[in-house]
C-alpha cells in the first residue's frame, strides 16, 4: 500500500517555493490563522493548495 502524507511542512514549502524554511513557517503560520487553527494543529496539503492557489498535483509532484 502506498501511503501519502496529508500534511505540509516548512521544508515542503521551501522545495515548492524556492524560497527559505523561514518563509516557510511564517507562511504555514499565515495559512492558520486566516483558517482559524491552533498554532499546534497541522495544515494540510489540501488546505496549503487552497490558500496559495497552486494545484495539488503539482505539490504532490514534490512531497512524493
Amino acid at each position: 500500500m502506498n501511503r501519502k502524507r496529508i500534511c505540509i511542512y516548512a521544508k515542503d514549502i521551501q522545495l515548492i517555493t524556492g524560497r527559505s524554511e523561514r518563509y516557510g513557517r511564517k507562511l504555514l503560520q499565515n495559512i492558520r490563522e486566516a483558517l482559524d487553527k491552533e498554532p499546534h494543529q497541522f495544515v494540510t496539503i489540501h488546505e496549503f493548495s487552497e490558500y496559495s492557489g497552486i494545484e495539488l498535483e503539482v505539490i504532490n509532484q514534490y512531497i512524493n
